[in-house]
């Protein structure tokens, strides 16, 4: 069980990241803006363009999907269940989830998953 002062630490973890991570998720929108047809770059400064806009869009993807899993992470650190694994429903790490508040999983069961 998380002590008041393990919450408040984890919030303030939780918050930091989400900014960096909607700064992140800003920055790939404008990088994923359609390239226009009427920009005379050359076929393959274009297609060298086309090619970067499909990883900012994977990036972006990933950017979003981690910030979903903070606001979900920021919601859930107040109720009893934030920082059980959802495997085996043992204690995870302050210290995992310190580096990786979204986590669900402790580090035993992610162990036993990759074997």
């Amino acid at each position: 069980m998380l002590s008041p002062h393990q919450i408040e630490e984890l919030r303030t973890v939780i918050e930091k990241k989400m900014k960096r991570v909607k700064s992140d998720v800003a920055e790939y929108t404008e990088l994923t803006k359609p390239i226009s047809p009427e920009n005379a770059i050359g076929r393959i400064s274009r297609m060298d363009a086309i090619n970067n806009k499909s990883v900012n869009e994977a990036a972006l993807r990933n950017a979003k999907d981690k910030l979903g899993r903070l606001e979900r992470s920021l919601k859930m650190l107040d109720s009893e269940s934030y920082g059980l694994c959802r495997q085996c429903g043992g204690e995870i790490e302050f210290e995992k989830l310190k580096v990786m508040p979204d986590s669900v999983r402790c580090v035993t069961c992610i162990k036993s998953a990759r074997y």
